[in-house]
C-alpha cells in the first residue's frame, strides 16, 4: 500500500528532440540555461534521440546528487565523459571507489589550508619570477597568447613548490598543452555519448596520441623517482615511496596516474578560467578600472606579493568569484544512477544519465539578479548569503568537490595581481571568445595580448 506521506510523483520537463536540437546545435549553453529557468524546482528530461538524459539544475536538486544521496549517483562505468577521461588519467582521483578514496588520502595532505598556506610566499615569489619574463615581449612589442603564458606562469610555480622542480618547466607547459587536446579532443564524445567506443570518432587519434605523449614526459620521471629518490615532501616523491592496503609499493601506473590527475587539477582550471578574465576586463572598463585601482594601491612596482598584501585583494577576489559564476572550468558534472531514486518528485531509474552543471545554475534567474551580467559586486562580503549553498558550486560539491579549490582561490589573484601590477593589455583581436565545450569551459579562439610595461621599481 502506497504511504499516504510520501510527497506525489510528478513527471520532468521534457524537452523534445524537435524543439531543442536547433538550439542545443547554435547555442547548447544557452539552451540549457533556457530549459532550466522553464522549469522552476523541476527536473529537465532531455530527448537527445538513442539517449535521454535528466538535467538537474535546482540548487536543492543538486545537493541530493552531490551530497545528500552521493552513494546512488557515481562517475564511474560508461557515464559520458568518464569513459573518456579514465583512459587519460585511470581510476585515481578523478575516479571512483576504493581506488578514488586511496589517491585522496594520498593527496589531501598537499592541499590542506594549513599546507597552502605555508607555501603562500614560495608561491608568489615563483608566480613573480615567472611574471617578469613578460618584460622582453612587452618591451620589443610582441604579442602574447594569453592562455599560453598564464600556463607557463602556472605551470612554472607549481612545479616549483609542489614538484620540487623535478619536472622541468618547458615539461609541464608541453604536459598542459597535451591536456588541452585530450580536453577538445573529447567534445565530439561528449556531444555523441550514445556512439560506441569501437565507432571511430573525430578527435580519437588526436586523444590517443596525446595520452602517449604524456606517457613519455611523466612515466620516465615516475620510474627515477621508485627507483632511488631524494625522499623529499614533494608530490612525486610522496607517490613514489605510497603503499597500497597491502603494504605494497604502488605499482608505477598507479603513480602515473596519480600524477596526471594532479598536475592537471593544480594547472588546467586555473589558466583556463584566467583566460576569459582578459576580453572581459576590456568590456567592462568600470570592472577594470576597480581591479586596477585596488592592485596599484596594495602591490608596489615590481613586489612579491606577501600573504597580508594578498589578504587586502579584497575587489580581486570578487572578480575571481564571479569569474568561476560566470565561466566555470568544470562545466559539466555527469553522474549515472546505481539505483531507482526521486529527485524533486520525479522518478529517477537505475542506470539513468544525469546531467548537472554549474554553469547552468549559476545563471539561473530565479536564484541570480541578471546573470548574464558580470558583476563582481554580488560578491561583496556585506551582500546577503546565497539563497542556497549550491545554487554556486563552480569546484563541485560532496565528497568529490575538487582538491586544488583553496589553491585556485590563493593562486589566482597572485596571478592576477602580480601581472596587473606590473603590466597593462590591450588585445590585438577585440571583442569575448565564444566558449568551447570540451571537458573544461574554454574559449573557441585564441586571447592574444598586446602587454605593455605600467609601473617599474624604482633603481636602488
Amino acid at each position: 500500500m502506497a504511504d499516504p506521506t510520501a510527497p506525489a510523483l510528478r513527471p520532468p520537463y521534457v524537452a523534445s528532440l524537435r524543439r531543442t536540437l536547433p538550439g542545443l546545435l547554435r547555442d547548447p549553453l544557452g539552451t540549457l540555461v533556457a530549459l532550466a529557468d522553464a522549469a522552476p524546482e523541476q527536473v529537465v528530461r532531455l530527448n537527445l534521440g538513442t539517449i535521454r538524459p535528466y538535467l538537474v539544475a535546482e540548487p536543492a536538486h543538486v545537493q541530493h546528487v552531490l551530497r545528500d544521496n552521493a552513494a546512488n549517483y557515481t562517475r564511474a562505468g560508461d557515464s559520458m565523459m568518464w569513459k573518456s577521461v579514465r583512459k587519460m588519467t585511470g581510476d585515481g582521483i578523478l575516479g571512483e571507489g576504493p581506488s578514488w578514496e586511496a589517491s585522496r588520502r594520498r593527496l589531501q595532505p598537499h592541499f590542506t589550508a594549513k599546507r597552502i598556506d605555508a607555501v603562500v610566499d614560495d608561491l608568489s615569489r615563483a608566480i613573480s619570477d615567472a611574471v617578469d619574463e613578460l618584460a622582453a615581449p612587452a618591451r620589443d612589442g610582441a604579442p602574447v597568447d594569453a592562455a599560453k603564458e598564464i600556463s607557463r606562469i602556472i605551470c612554472q610555480a607549481v612545479i616549483r613548490v609542489f614538484f620540487g622542480d623535478k619536472i622541468s618547466v618547458a615539461d609541464g607547459v608541453r604536459v598542459v598543452a597535451e591536456g588541452d587536446v585530450v580536453a577538445t579532443s573529447l567534445r565530439y564524445r561528449l556531444l555523441t555519448p550514445f556512439m560506441p567506443d569501437a565507432v571511430p570518432m573525430p578527435g580519437d587519434r588526436a586523444f590517443r596520441r596525446a595520452v602517449r605523449n604524456i606517457d613519455d614526459i611523466l612515466l620516465p620521471l615516475v620510474r627515477a623517482e621508485r627507483a632511488g629518490g631524494d625522499g623529499g615532501d614533494d608530490i612525486l616523491a610522496t607517490l613514489a615511496r605510497a603503499r597500497d592496503a597491502h603494504g605494497n609499493k604502488l605499482h608505477e601506473q598507479q603513480v602515473r596516474d596519480d600524477l596526471v590527475s594532479i598536475f592537471a587539477t593544480t594547472t588546467e582550471t586555473t589558466y583556463v578560467v584566467l583566460t576569459w578574465l582578459f576580453p572581459l576586463l576590456e568590456q567592462l572598463p568600470d570592472v577594470a578600472a576597480k581591479l586596477y585601482e585596488e592592485i596599484d594601491r596594495v602591490v608596489g612596482p615590481g613586489e612579491v606579493i606577501s600573504r597580508d598584501q594578498l589578504g587586502q585583494l579584497r575587489y580581486t577576489r570578487m572578480v575571481l568569484d564571479e569569474l568561476v559564476r560566470a565561466y566555470p572550468s568544470g562545466w559539466l558534472v555527469p553522474r549515472t544512477a546505481v539505483a531507482d531514486d526521486v529527485i524533486g518528485g520525479t522518478r529517477i531509474p537505475a542506470g539513468a544519465t544525469i546531467i548537472l552543471s554549474p554553469y547552468v545554475t549559476q545563471r539561473l534567474a530565479r536564484f541570480w539578479d541578471r546573470p548574464e551580467v558580470f558583476d563582481p559586486e554580488r560578491f561583496a562580503p556585506e551582500r546577503p548569503r546565497r539563497a542556497h549553498r549550491y545554487a554556486y558550486y563552480p569546484f563541485g560539491g560532496g565528497a568529490h568537490q575538487c582538491i586544488g579549490q583553496y589553491l585556485f582561490q590563493l593562486e589566482a589573484p597572485l596571478i592576477v595581481a602580480t601581472l596587473l601590477s606590473r603590466f597593462r593589455y590591450r588585445l590585438c583581436e577585440p571583442g569575448m571568445p565564444h566558449p568551447q565545450l570540451a571537458a573544461s569551459l574554454r574559449p573557441r579562439e585564441r586571447v592574444p595580448l598586446m602587454l605593455t610595461p605600467h609601473r617599474q621599481p624604482a633603481l636602488a
